[in-house]
């Protein structure tokens, strides 16, 4: 008799440990849906992810091309360079090519998807052939570096190409070719730019320039020429990422810059641009004068501001 006690009670602990054991994979079960559940109903939120630091040795690898006047060597290896990381990164990238002024224009469009783009960003790649506001007159006749002047817009239009998600409303960047040659003879400003207009029939709904953008002692200001709305915009974004000190709400300057011929087409356009720039069109214009802190105030703005335009949310 006692014999028989000892088997029955082992059966009844089995079954309760069973039991025990079924009910603590319910709950288990039931927590991992609803985490799930919870992932994946929640809006969609992306946390910034502009690296300023990325964004500076891009500007480093531009000027070790040396300058990049159109036609020079540094010109066609900074176009190869540029095509090569926007593929990387996932855009379809075309160069767009006119004459003007008896050059050979080539702007670098990098575009997702097919549609025709809401929002255009642009910047220019090329540099100025002589730094005649070099403070030494023998200079003046040497090519500008371009650390700042081409090199920080493109870095910062790079580096974005990388980071937006393919949820965005239709975007291109837009590399622009021939804008810093001005006040030279047989050349003018924003060539590239203006060939762009002419021979898009493209109608988006906002477009940005970044130009100068990298000065280790960044102030933008808004620009006089830009669309107000547009700048505004912006402008309250960079002040709700406490990137206020930086963007300063306060018109000072009056540009002719490739958003010019954007405003003279009736598509609104803005001017993001730093001319209190003391080494402009000088050898010092070299990437010692640029900081990964100010790439990354502009970058990051335009990240937030273009994913409130697709209607997302980021997370500074």
């Amino acid at each position: 008799m006692g014999q028989g006690r000892g088997p029955g009670r082992k059966s009844v602990k089995n079954k309760s440990i069973a039991v025990y054991l079924t009910i603590i994979g319910l709950l288990f079960t039931i927590s991992v849906g609803w985490y799930v559940f919870a992932f994946l109903t929640q809006p969609k939120s992306a946390s910034v992810q502009f690296d300023g630091q990325r964004a500076y040795t891009d500007v480093q690898t531009q000027v070790s091309f040396g300058p990049r006047i159109p036609g020079s060597q540094g010109h066609a290896r900074v176009q190869a360079w540029m095509r090569e990381e926007l593929v990387e990164a996932g855009w379809q990238v075309e160069v767009q090519e006119s004459e003007a002024m008896g050059h050979t224009i080539k702007n670098t469009v990098a575009k997702k998807g097919g549609e025709n783009p809401q929002i255009i960003l642009g910047a220019h790649y090329d540099t100025r052939m002589f730094a005649d506001n070099d403070p030494n007159p023998e200079n003046h006749a040497l090519p500008v570096p371009g650390a700042n002047d081409g090199a920080s817009g493109v870095a910062v239009l790079l580096e974005l190409a990388r980071i937006l998600p393919d949820e965005t409303v239709p975007i291109w960047l837009v590399f622009f070719d021939a804008e810093d040659n001005g006040n030279i003879e047989g050349w003018d400003w924003i060539l590239g730019s203006t060939e762009f207009v002419k021979t898009n029939s493209i109608q988006p709904r906002a477009v940005v320039i970044v130009d100068m953008i990298g000065d280790a002692d960044l102030n933008i200001y808004k620009e006089r020429n830009s669309d107000p709305d547009l700048t505004d915009e912006i402008w309250s974004v960079a002040e709700s990422i406490e990137n206020d000190t930086v963007f300063i709400p306060d018109y000072k300057f009056s540009m002719i810059d490739d958003h010019t011929p954007f405003i003279r087409a009736d598509i609104p356009a803005i001017d993001i641009i730093d001319f209190d720039y003391p080494y402009w069109h000088t050898l010092q214009d070299t990437p010692d004068k640029v900081s990964a802190e100010s790439l990354q105030a502009v970058g990051e703005t335009l990240e937030v501001w273009i994913m409130s335009q697709s209607g997302q949310t980021t997370q500074p």
